[in-house]
């Protein structure tokens, strides 16, 4: 397809974009926009520097190629260089959406998806303002490399958020009820579990109270759990924060005892969610990797530079946002594994704590922090009454020891609004969940 120039390596990826934003405020539409571009971007190396080029001009791709070798220092034994040995060469077509394409349906039907929730909203005197967003995306890449790799799949999202505020006199509360999926068609009928959750949230806004501070068990639903694995211990997996740090690279020895043995985190880029990546931007097969396996650390996630700097194998994890970033090294869908109680039985062994069900919000490095939004005591094993809380936060590593508990149960979330963010690149789609986990010791304020 194209003419690699000799004594280089070069890689050309190619995206083929399809999107649709529809947003309502109050029942007035704001944005109705469906947009179809098509860009790529392109690398080159000779063995000592990256000479990047994106266009948006798809026939002039060759013509970027030339000019980066141009700019570059022939290699005659740029095939012997560790890192070109290291990428993989890959050539497969998968193409999971010919079928129930976003875009074969119609706008008017998404907007319909939308409007079955106004009347919901509108009737209800405790919504003061609402907002209701739909958003579908589906990417068709291509990727080419000079070794031979010739790699073609598909990825695509479909959702809603219809975000909402409550009030009651003088208080206040915000939530949102999200769907995503790969497809249209999982978005419908949900109406009658919005109303459910509208409900909810208005007894919350009722009946919340401040927490009274302290150490509490702590039991985090699938999304909270799901939050504090991504941002927690997610992040410190990404090996680009390794290179170049002797003291990083000991404290996170492969094989180092960092938690309970019940708990395993793994990343995994072939499961269907929001960070569905059968093949990562440089072209590398996805694979399941364990971060942490039964308490022990497992791996890390790397891009080719950062396993080859390291002296591991690739995990398929170098991503971009879009085609006019480079790849750095990312999370794909990251999850806690499930473990072997039932989630009553989980519950049942708390005379005294908290259970966090929705987050606000999350961050996270050697110390986490999660604003949770709809959390409950837990009383003699049930959830009892709601409890406003601001921040529950911990050191993480003490945190991987304090899991005492894990629901046989997994709970992968998808994703269409935020997402990751890294660097310059922001919002990159991700998926993430696990099990209900239960933490014997956090510090609730």
């Amino acid at each position: 397809m194209f003419k690699f120039p000799e004594n280089f390596y070069t890689d050309v990826r190619i995206e083929d974009v399809y999107e649709t934003k529809i947003v309502y405020t109050l029942g007035e539409i704001d944005e109705s926009r469906v947009r179809k571009y098509k860009g790529a971007f392109i690398r080159l190396f000779d063995g000592v520097r990256w000479y990047y080029s994106s266009t948006s001009e798809i026939d002039n791709i060759q013509k970027e190629i030339d000019t980066l070798s141009t700019y570059a220092q022939a290699n005659e034994n740029i095939d012997n260089n560790p890192l070109v040995q290291k990428f993989e060469v890959n050539k497969e077509e998968k193409l999971l959406y010919k079928g129930n394409d976003v875009y074969k349906v119609p706008i008017e039907e998404k907007h319909k998806i939308l409007k079955g929730y106004f009347n919901i909203l509108e009737k209800n005197e405790t919504v003061k303002h609402w907002q209701a967003i739909y958003v579908d995306r589906k990417v068709i890449k291509s990727f080419y490399s000079s070794k031979g790799s010739n790699v073609k799949f598909d990825t695509q999202t479909s959702g809603m958020v219809i975000s909402f505020d409550l009030s009651n006199g003088e208080k206040r509360f915000s939530e949102r009820f999200q769907k995503a999926s790969d497809t249209f068609e999982e978005l419908k009928d949900k109406e009658k579990e919005f109303i459910k959750y509208i409900e909810k949230c208005e007894e919350f806004l009722i009946n919340s109270e401040p927490v009274k501070p302290g150490n509490y068990k702590v039991i985090l639903s699938p999304l909270a759990a799901g939050i504090f694995a991504h941002e927690s211990f997610g992040h410190k997996s990404e090996a680009d924060f390794m290179i170049g740090d002797e003291t990083m690279k000991k404290e996170w020895a492969i094989g180092k005892e960092v938690g309970s043995e019940i708990l395993s985190i793994v990343d995994d880029g072939n499961t269907i969610s929001s960070g569905y990546t059968p093949f990562d931007d440089e072209g590398t097969k996805a694979q399941r990797t364990y971060l942490i396996k039964n308490g022990i650390l497992a791996g890390r996630l790397h891009s080719g530079v950062t396993a080859e700097n390291i002296g591991e194998e690739l995990t398929g994890n170098a991503r971009a946002m879009n085609f006019e970033f480079e790849p750095i090294v990312r999370m794909t869908n990251t999850y806690i594994l499930p473990g072997n109680k039932t989630k009553e039985e989980l519950f049942s062994e708390v005379d005294e704590g908290i259970y966090v069900e929705t987050i606000k919000h999350g961050s996270g490095m050697s110390k986490f922090t999660l604003a949770p939004s709809l959390a409950y005591y837990i009383k003699n094993g049930k959830i009892d009454k709601p409890v406003n809380i601001s921040v529950i936060t911990g050191d993480v590593m003490k945190t991987l020891w304090e899991i005492d508990g894990l629901s046989n149960e997994l709970e992968l979330l998808s994703f269409v609004s935020g997402g990751c963010g890294k660097m310059e690149q922001y919002p990159l789609p991700v998926g993430f969940g696990g099990p209900y986990v239960r933490v014997k010791n956090i510090v609730v304020q």
